[in-house]
């Protein structure tokens, strides 16, 4: 198993973490939300947290497990902004937003899984060819993103319609086109693809613990996982393929998702598991999910 560090890039920081909350900086903007896995206490004290931050969620209920809630901007404070990301020659440019359910339209830890598929997909053009990657459950699109950067060609996937729109903003703000954009439930999508024969050379899956399809289809993570690994097992390719998998549900293991992943597809090849992590500026280590991925050379 691996503790995978996302290095730190000039638009993104975690500035200071502790007693369930995280702060950090997304280009010039400082934000404030709940964060479950900062067990321990914050290293700055509570003023200079209210004093640095631009932008602090409120839970509308004293449940943890209720993300909902508000932002209680100060002045300064806009509605919607761009941080870039580079590595190589990918340049990525990623509009933010304040969401009612804390989320601000990016997880800066997946840099470190975007810059592993841009690597695989230069390195699969290397006999000329186009490769052709799934992105499922794929939100606003960073994975999608890098994945074309480097000249694959995308099906993005994700069952609400809202965010596949910001997703091709996204696309726009960072000089790209031609990815496909495709608004349903990822488990009927990929049992489809699986009917009509097609291929990938990559698939990147980030499924939450749960959630609705485009028609209200019920996903719970530990009851459908396994079906959709058995579908994504017939859909890449059995030679050269590469596949990331992202676990954020709290109590699941990389262990749990390396097993689930050797099971359904036997053959891995070069394989990597772990936790991805940030560190913020006082060395506490915030763990940020989990994560398998493997390529077949």
């Amino acid at each position: 198993m691996t503790q995978l560090l996302t290095p730190t890039f000039p638009d993104y920081e975690l500035i200071d973490s502790g007693d369930f909350e995280k702060l950090e900086r997304f280009g010039q903007y400082i934000t404030r939300r709940p964060e479950p896995q900062a067990i321990w206490h914050k290293s700055l004290p509570e003023n200079k947290w209210r004093e640095l931050a631009h932008a602090s969620f409120m839970r509308s209920s004293a449940s943890k497990s209720d993300e909902r809630g508000e932002w209680q901007r100060k002045p300064s404070m806009p509605d919607r902004w761009v941080i870039e990301y580079n590595y190589k020659n990918m340049h990525l440019k990623m509009r933010l937003g304040l969401t009612s359910f804390k989320h601000v339209g990016i997880f800066p830890e997946q840099a470190a899984n975007w810059n592993y598929i841009y690597d695989h997909i230069e390195a699969l053009r290397g006999d000329g060819s186009t490769p052709k990657v799934l992105n499922l459950f794929a939100y606003t699109g960073g994975a999608t993103l890098a994945a074309r950067a480097a000249g694959a060609d995308v099906t993005h996937v994700d069952s609400v319609k809202q965010v596949v729109t910001w997703s091709r903003e996204n696309m726009e703000h960072s000089g790209l086109d031609g990815i496909r954009w495709i608004v349903e439930d990822a488990l009927k999508f990929v049992n489809r693809e699986v009917r009509r024969g097609n291929r990938y050379d990559g698939i990147i899956l980030d499924p939450p613990a749960y959630g609705r399809g485009a028609n209200g289809e019920k996903w719970v993570l530990e009851e459908n996982i396994g079906e959709m690994l058995e579908c994504c097992a017939k859909l890449l390719d059995p030679e050269h393929g590469f596949l990331v998998l992202n676990l954020y549900s709290m109590g699941l293991s990389a262990l749990l998702s390396r097993t689930a992943l050797r099971q359904a597809f036997g053959k891995t090849g070069e394989e990597q598991s772990g936790e991805l992590y940030f560190s913020d500026r006082h060395g506490k280590e915030l763990p940020l999910g989990t994560f398998c991925r493997f390529s077949r050379k």
